[in-house]
């Protein structure tokens, strides 16, 4: 399942003229904050999509309770490899550049798309062993980690795409 959702994923990016791996022609474990950040394997927006699988685990069980663990974890890979390639839209990449402090953001190479779906698996997994409140505490501590480091996280993100912030803009710029 997973590797036929990685799989039309990687077709689809690769149709919409995606790279494949970092124009700089490097392939890195970790993506520095800058042009490179989002197209090596990881980054600082990593733990957000591993959020995405604590949030997609519990949203499912509760929204979609007759469903078996299988179904609603197919489902958050459809959810997710859907956003990666919505997100990696001239449309959204424009909106990240006007409304966050993307300024110079030009979408993720496919490896880092790809990596970034397998983080909500782990997200997702996690979440499916771990007790409640095990999970809210990671979720808390990776949210605020990428905030305190780089002054971004998922609630940020959501926040300046759906309803920018100059306040919020003018604190993340420092």
């Amino acid at each position: 399942m997973l590797a036929a959702v990685i799989a039309a994923t990687l077709a689809i990016m690769w149709a919409m003229g995606r790279p494949p791996i970092c124009t700089c022609g490097t392939v890195e474990l970790w993506g520095e904050v800058g042009p490179k950040q989002s197209q090596m394997m990881a980054d600082w927006y990593s733990p957000s999509h591993i959020v995405h699988g604590f949030i997609f685990y519990a949203l499912l069980a509760w929204l979609w309770r007759r469903a078996t663990v299988d179904r609603r974890f197919l489902a958050a890979l459809a959810i997710e490899a859907g956003w990666e390639i919505v997100e990696n839209t001239p449309m959204v990449i424009d909106r990240y550049r006007e409304a966050t402090i993307a300024l110079g953001y030009s979408g993720d190479s496919i490896l880092n798309s790809l990596s970034d779906i397998l983080m909500m698996a782990l997200g997702f997994l996690a979440a499916r062993r771990l007790p409640v409140w095990t999970s809210v505490a990671i979720v808390l501590v990776l949210e605020l980690v990428s905030l305190i480091a780089i002054r971004d996280n998922l609630l940020l993100n959501i926040i300046m795409l759906l309803a920018p912030n100059d306040a919020i803009r003018g604190w993340q710029a420092g």
